[in-house]
């Protein structure tokens, strides 16, 4: 049972069905980013303790919900930073989706192009699903690593870590979990490299995210962009320390203790709340806006399996009838992502029945004019 006090927390207005974008900031972020913004303007004596004390509170509150030690997590500005300090910092052949979102295959790329140290080799997928029994086919003796989103961002399929990391044995296996972490109850702890960003699923705004790394990535990787935050000095003058064995050597400076708190204050929340009834919410929802479409005749391409489905329902209408779909939900004040031909739907714990009911109003407008 999701408490009020959590769902008041969705600030947005109606209509808003675009979490795989953006999750419009929760409540408890929007708080922390005001009172710490002021405290930072006005600078009172003694004001900037609390600003050093963000990053153990982001680590604690990713731990929690991952299982990875603090000490093996280090903030990130978005996924993208996080993924490209795994590939760069790879040795050998890593199997991935080339149709993975983008930050992911373009990382192994410039990988590649500028070390020569990480080769990335393109997983055939079953119908765009990273599947294990897909991932055990293409494996080779060097595959150093697997690569995998954790929900893919085009067809909203939630992958099957478990079966994965069956099949892979001791590979290192890095999962890029933003679009699912918060609202999916993964097996965090079976993989080596788990990167988020903070400002989907999770409500924390941009600039928030995480690099959480088991010791296996630890003595396997290389932190190539490490600043002198990422060594075991506080201020290393005069000489050059090497990187710290502890996941903060991927630390370029110093991370944003204000971006920290944002992440850290809604993790908090998530972890009262529970990640099991967050996703069990979002569900329902989920399933409501499949009623719907079907109701409407419009066809799905997402999976209708619970267990291979996260937040993300893929509208796939026919070629000819996807700018008027586009138009209607427009014109009746729904958010959502249009892209390669289909429609997507990111539904969350704490959409309302009146984005429902204004989802309905925009598949009645595009049924009558479809068939006009």
């Amino acid at each position: 049972m999701i408490p009020d006090s959590y769902l008041a927390g969705y600030a947005e207005e109606p209509g808003y069905l675009d979490y795989g974008r953006f999750g419009p900031l929760a409540e408890s972020a929007a708080i922390e980013a005001r009172v710490l913004n002021d405290s930072l303007a006005r600078v009172r004596h003694g004001s900037l303790g609390v600003f050093a004390e963000q990053d153990e509170r982001l680590r604690t509150a990713v731990s929690a919900l991952t299982g990875f030690r603090p000490d093996a997590i280090v903030a990130q500005p978005n996924t993208t930073a996080g993924l490209l300090h795994t590939m760069f910092g790879l040795t050998g052949s890593v199997l991935l989706s080339p149709d993975e979102f983008p930050s992911l295959p373009i990382a192994a790329s410039r990988a590649r192009e500028a070390l020569h140290t990480v080769q990335p080799v393109w997983l055939e997928t079953d119908h765009g699903h990273v599947t294990p029994g897909r991932v055990r086919e293409q494996l080779e003796p060097n595959t150093a690593a697997v690569a995998v989103s954790l929900v893919d961002a085009r067809t909203g399929y939630l992958c099957d870590l478990e079966g994965i990391r069956q099949v892979i044995g001791e590979r290192l296996l890095i999962v890029d979990a933003i679009q699912g972490f918060g609202v999916v109850d993964a097996p965090y702890a079976l993989a080596d490299v788990v990167v988020s960003g903070g400002q989907k699923w999770c409500r924390a705004g941009w600039g928030t995210g995480f690099l959480a790394l088991s010791d296996r990535a630890l003595e396997s990787l290389t932190p190539v962009f490490s600043g002198y935050g990422g060594t075991d000095e506080v201020e290393p003058w005069g000489h050059v320390p090497p990187p710290s064995g502890l996941a903060h050597a991927y630390l370029t400076s110093n991370p944003d203790p204000i971006a920290a708190a944002r992440l850290a204050a809604t993790l908090e929340e998530i972890a009262e709340v529970g990640v099991a009834d967050i996703n069990a919410a979002m569900a329902l929802a989920v399933s409501r806006v499949i009623d719907l479409a079907d109701e409407f005749g419009i066809p799905i391409a997402s999976s209708r399996a619970e267990r291979e489905r996260a937040g993300i329902v893929v509208l796939d209408p026919p070629a000819e009838q996807l700018t008027l779909l586009t138009a209607s939900l427009h014109n009746h004040g729904v958010t959502a992502t249009t892209r390669l031909g289909t429609v997507r739907l990111s539904i969350h714990a704490g959409t309302s029945s009146e984005t429902i009911d204004m989802l309905r109003a925009a598949f009645v407008s595009f049924g009558s004019a479809a068939n006009y």
